[in-house]
This record gives structure tokens, C-alpha cells and sequence, in this order.
């Protein structure tokens, strides 16, 4: 009987044994090469990415020190990433295909780690990780991106150099990372991403080198006076004055008298005030943003001094909405109060006042968590008549201009000059932190039993006990019996790139 011819061996497996027999190649080969420099770095390295630890740490230190809301956005979106990449290695990956981790007889002991992982090898969490990441931070900021990256490529390779994972692990998973950051984009844009604002355009005069504009800057704002020392050297023509808070309000006035154009260094309670005293004397104002929080800048898409620059050489400006309130700050016999961004009563007026008491001793973002755990703790529901109907509020929310829905993304304005004041209102009731919640996440134009969303061109609030706070563009005062909220459109000039 002529003997049996063996079965053909099939292709796939071929390739498996194949890419194995390579991967084993690689590793071996890193494995048996010294690689100065590398031993007392890399492993440490490997174990400090644990539990994504290294990562937080990085995003903290770009949101702390940044000093940019690119900055911040960067490190929220690289956190944001990571967790998507990490759900799904753990969920998925690591199910999908259960490799054994490599064996470690030819890897030197003094590179292992003292604790071996347990999981299975396919893919690499800490390469995924890394990568996603790097990835999202890129996404948000190039400069930052360029940053981590080299970081994000020594923590991948450490995993091969440790002998805890084949090469393929570690480029499977960067593989996923980058995916898991791309597909975190499509559900999220990132700032580019998101459509130009709305920008009816103004004439505005061009200032080369800052002739003729006085800029004022807040010194106790954020990071104005750092901030002033960069206008002072793009705008070598341009007059500086640097004020205390109290003093803000004669300066402004003395300075639009005699200028061309207003400059304001400083955050929204700053900007605030220059706004109204530049739409009183009919200039155009430049803002700079130097704040704790810098919403209204972040809207027109100005968010450094070049921005801003660029705008005053070329005489680029755009109309925006301005918000008036009446009676104003001062009570019935004073001027209209004004808002660039929004106008709130209820919780939020106490929220501000506690967030500005802690600010200082541990900084701005804590202090706002603080200060709503505190608020939402202690708080009553405000009892107010609005546009003719009386009821319990945790919440009236007047937007300057229709703001996106706040959900995963932070909330922003498209238009700013769209002539309508975006209306929110969160009833009284029980478990006001998840009310809250419910009506950020509804967005605008949404209706329930727990909150309201619509649009308006004016709010009637009346049946106020009197010396109620409210807030205004992160400012506090106090209320009579009654308020009329409007807002007048077109009526302020801004500088702004219409390339941006």
C-alpha cells in the first residue's frame, strides 16, 4: 500500500508561525543586547505607568502648569482617551486572544520587574495606554502632543525591555490606543473640530504694534500680570497700565477717553467691566485673556496674546451680543448691569462666593468642587415669579447667546450674536445635584418635570426677597424685589482673527 501523502499545512498557520518565530527573534534580540542608560530608567518607567498613574500625573501637571485652556483641554482629552483604550483592552482584548507572557531566561534579572504581571500578554495595556494617551493630547494640542510623545514610546518599550511582553503585544496595543483616541474624537470633537462662532464682522481701526491702544490690566486676575509682560513685548507701542480691582472701574473710564481702541487683561469679571465701559464710549476692545476662567474669549477662539495681536495688526474685529440687566449692581438708581456670558440666580451666585473663598488656598479648579459639594449640601430652592408663573428654582441660568449642549464636552457658544438669551430654569425639589446634572447633560431647547431649556429676548423676574444674590460673568451682588434681563445686540466691537 503506497504510504499516505501528509495534509498541506494551511497557509494561516504558516503565517502565525511565521510572525511568532519573528516576534521571538525580536524579543531575544532585546533581550541579549545591552542598552546603556536604559537599566535603571526603563523599569522604573514600566512600573510607574501602573494603573495609568504616570499619565494622571502628566495630565495634572499640564492643566496646573499649562497655563492655557489648550493646555487643560489636552490633558482632559488624554485622560478621556486612556480610559476609553484601558475599557476596552480589559473588556475585550485581553479575553480575545490569551497569550502567555514570554518566558524570561534570557532577560538579565536586573531588568525584570519585582512584580510580574498575571494577565494575559495580547495586547499591551500600558502600550494602549500610553499611546492613547499621547494621541488625544496631540489631538488637542500639537505642542503637548510632541511633548508626551517620547514618554508614551519609552513606557511602550519598556514593556519588551522588562520581558513581560513579545514586540507584537506592545505594537498591537499603541495600535488600539490610537484607535481608542480617534474614535473618542468622533464622538467628542476636539476644538478644531468644532464649526467657526458666529461672526458678523466690524470696522475696526489697525494698530500695528499696539499705537494708540491702552490695555488694562487686572493684576490680582488669574494670570494677568504674567500675561501683561507678553503684551508689553508684541505690542512695544501700546500703553500698559497695571490697577488693583478696586481702582479697575476709574481706569477703564479714564482710558477709553483717549484711545483708539481699549485693551483689557484679565478673566470674565474683568472683561466684564472694560465691555460695558467700551460699548459706552463706542470703542473697540481687545481682550487678553488673563483670568482664572476666560469663557468669553474662549468663544471668539482667542486664547493667547498672538491671537489677539494678530487681530489689532490687521484691524480684524467681529459684533458680539452684550447682556444688560436691569436694575444694575448699584440698585434702582443706578446704570443697567451688563453680562457677557450669563446671568444666574439660585445656586450658582452661592457656589461663586464659596469657590472665591477657597480659590486662593488650594487653587481654582478644587475650590469649585468644594464649593458645589458645600452649596448642593446646605441649600434651600429659591422662590421667584418668572414670566408670570411662581415656583420653587434651584437654578435660573440667562445665557448671553445660545450655549451647546455641556454633556462630555464643555459648554460653548457657536453665535455671539444671535440676539436671543438662552433660558434655563432647574426646578425645586429633592436631590438638586442630580437635577443639575440632568439639565447640563438635556442641553438647550428640552423640556421635564425637572428643568427647562428655551430660547427668549427677554425674562421677567419678579416676587424676589429682597438682597437676593445673583451672579453675573462670575461677579455677585444682590436683587430687589424685581429684575428685567434683555440684551443688547451687535452693540460691542471685539478684536478677533476671522482665521481662527
Amino acid at each position: 500500500m503506497p504510504p499516505s501523502t501528509p495534509s498541506p499545512v494551511p497557509s494561516s498557520a504558516r503565517l502565525r508561525t511565521w510572525l511568532h518565530q519573528c516576534d521571538l527573534a525580536v524579543f531575544q534580540s532585546v533581550a541579549s543586547r545591552d542598552w546603556p542608560g536604559a537599566g535603571p530608567l526603563l523599569p522604573r518607567l514600566s512600573r510607574s505607568a501602573n494603573h495609568g498613574l504616570l499619565w494622571f500625573g502628566a495630565a495634572a501637571g499640564m492643566a496646573a502648569f499649562g497655563s492655557s485652556a489648550r493646555a487643560r483641554r489636552a490633558a482632559m482629552r488624554g485622560v478621556a482617551s486612556l480610559a476609553v483604550a484601558s475599557t476596552a483592552i480589559n473588556t475585550i482584548g485581553k479575553g480575545a486572544v490569551r497569550r502567555r507572557r514570554p518566558m524570561l531566561d534570557a532577560v538579565p534579572v536586573i531588568r525584570r520587574l519585582k512584580r510580574q504581571p498575571v494577565t494575559t500578554s495580547f495586547p499591551s495595556g500600558h502600550a494602549a495606554s500610553a499611546a492613547a494617551f499621547a494621541t488625544g493630547v496631540a489631538l488637542e494640542s500639537k505642542g503637548w502632543g510632541a511633548a508626551v510623545a517620547p514618554l508614551a514610546v519609552a513606557v511602550a518599550a519598556s514593556r519588551v525591555y522588562t520581558g513581560v511582553h513579545y514586540p507584537s503585544d506592545v505594537l498591537a496595543g499603541a495600535a488600539l490606543g490610537i484607535g481608542a483616541a480617534f474614535a473618542l474624537r468622533g464622538v467628542v470633537p476636539t476644538r478644531g473640530q468644532l464649526p467657526a462662532p458666529g461672526r458678523p464682522p466690524a470696522e475696526a481701526p489697525a494698530l500695528p504694534a499696539g499705537q494708540d491702544l491702552v490695555v488694562v490690566v487686572n493684576r490680582e486676575s488669574g494670570t494677568a500680570t504674567a500675561t501683561a509682560a507678553l503684551v508689553r513685548d508684541a505690542l512695544p507701542r501700546a500703553e500698559v497700565l497695571e490697577c488693583p480691582p478696586e481702582e479697575l472701574s476709574a481706569t477703564l473710564e479714564k482710558a477709553a477717553g483717549r484711545c483708539r481702541a481699549l485693551g483689557v487683561c484679565g478673566g470674565d469679571g474683568t472683561v466684564n467691566q472694560a465691555a460695558a465701559v467700551a460699548a459706552t464710549h463706542g470703542v473697540p476692545l481687545a481682550v487678553f485673556p488673563g483670568g482664572t476662567l476666560n469663557h468669553f474669549a474662549y468663544d471668539l477662539g482667542i486664547e493667547t496674546v498672538h491671537d489677539t495681536c494678530t487681530a489689532l495688526a490687521s484691524g480684524e474685529a467681529v459684533r458680539v451680543d452684550l447682556g444688560r440687566f436691569r436694575p444694575g449692581p448699584q440698585g434702582p438708581g443706578g446704570a443697567h448691569g451688563y453680562f457677557l456670558n450669563a446671568f444666574s440666580l439660585g445656586v450658582y451666585p452661592e457656589l461663586v462666593r464659596n469657590r472665591e473663598h477657597w480659590a486662593p488656598r488650594i487653587g481654582g479648579w478644587p475650590a469649585g468642587v468644594l464649593a458645589a459639594f458645600d452649596v448642593l449640601r446646605g441649600q434651600r430652592p429659591l422662590e421667584a415669579e418668572v414670566e408670570g408663573r411662581r415656583r420653587p428654582l434651584w437654578l435660573l441660568f440667562v445665557g448671553n447667546g445660545l450655549f451647546q449642549r455641556v454633556g462630555p464636552a464643555p459648554g460653548r457658544r457657536h453665535n455671539l450674536a444671535d440676539g436671543l438669551l438662552d433660558v434655563r430654569v432647574v426646578h425645586g425639589g429633592r436631590t438638586p445635584g442630580l437635577r443639575l446634572l440632568a439639565a447640563a447633560i438635556a442641553g438647550p431647547l428640552t423640556r421635564s418635570p425637572v428643568h427647562a431649556a428655551e430660547r427668549r429676548r427677554r425674562v421677567h423676574i419678579s416676587g424676589l426677597a429682597p438682597g437676593t444674590p445673583y451672579a453675573y460673568d462670575g461677579e455677585v451682588a444682590h436683587s430687589g424685589a424685581e429684575l428685567l434681563i434683555d440684551k443688547m445686540p451687535e452693540a460691542l466691537t471685539v478684536y478677533c482673527p476671522m482665521a481662527i
